[in-house]
């Protein structure tokens, strides 16, 4: 069974061994009403399988192979890895029997939330994912649209985020608890490393409140976002993936809606790199 996170804790959430479920967050646990998110381990003698009757499901391939049976789908899914290719994604609606096999080893994310049954079940493409390259300077990062607008889903909305190492990852720093304009919106943060040796950083805050956290998460952890702003940044010796799921009080269409900003931080978009130091700086001289 996973490490779970009571209301006040964000993380990191660490995986156990497995065979199994080797991450398990439920909205009981996080403290909030929408996102469930788990990890699971399959080998041919472990399979998955479960039916939300009440619940959204989208699941998602992290390495290695399987097949996905429910309903009328019977699919593949692989991947080498998070850092060498994509994915397709598997959407169920509510009620919907799934088991999820593989004739070797596969791990898989399995993340829902609740829904009426609005859209049937389907499976996604990598090549219906949009991809585009995001920010500047050390905020330079890759974001696939991986189950996010316009691919149909009632509430769950699903990224995926590649981040150079020493670099950040949100920034201008971004909040969707439906404060300050913004959307309200539950988050899970699941964190990859390439180098499993290194770390990345996490921060929520929202400084009206006197709310503050920074959470070190390592390869295979997850993290929480209950509100405020938030950013994340790899260590300078590791390439950072993670992947997003998010659900809240946006329906269909209305994922669309962006976060809000942080209007301190937004001056930098309109020059990445503004004010920033060549080195040596002061009147320094470096030593010989």
């Amino acid at each position: 069974m996973a490490d779970t996170p009571t209301a006040s804790a964000s993380g990191p959430i660490r995986p156990q061994p497995g065979p199994g479920r080797i991450l398990n967050i439920t909205p009981e646990t996080a403290g909030w009403d929408n996102v469930a998110f788990s990890v699971v381990e399959l080998t041919p003698s472990e399979p998955w399988s479960g039916v939300e009757p009440d619940r959204e499901t989208a699941i998602v391939p992290l390495s290695g192979a399987g097949r996905v049976l429910a309903g009328e789908i019977d699919t593949p899914i692989s991947r080498t890895s998070v850092f060498e290719e994509l994915g397709r994604i598997v959407y169920l609606p509510p009620s919907t029997p799934y088991e999820i096999s593989t004739d070797g080893s596969l791990t898989a994310a399995v993340g829902s939330a609740p829904a009426e049954g609005r859209y049937p079940a389907r499976v996604f493409e990598p090549s219906e994912m949009k991809v585009e390259i995001r920010g500047g300077g050390q905020a330079y990062r890759q974001v696939v649209h991986s189950l996010a607008h316009p691919l149909p889903a009632e509430k769950l909305i699903l990224y995926e985020v590649f981040v150079p190492r020493g670099t950040w990852s949100g920034w201008p720093p971004h909040c969707h608890d439906g404060r300050d304009g913004s959307p309200y919106l539950e988050e899970v943060y699941y964190f990859r490393l390439d180098r499993p040796e290194g770390y990345c950083m996490h921060r929520n805050w929202r400084t009206e409140e006197g709310f503050d956290e920074a959470v070190v998460a390592r390869d295979g952890d997850a993290v929480l976002v209950p509100k405020g702003y938030h950013t994340s940044v790899a260590c300078p010796s590791s390439n950072m993936y993670f992947l997003n799921y998010l659900a809240g009080e946006l329906i269909g269409e209305e994922r669309r809606t962006p976060p809000c900003f942080d209007a301190e931080h937004t001056w930098i978009e309109a020059d990445w790199g503004a004010g920033a130091w060549t080195l040596p700086v002061a009147g320094a001289v470096p030593s010989s």
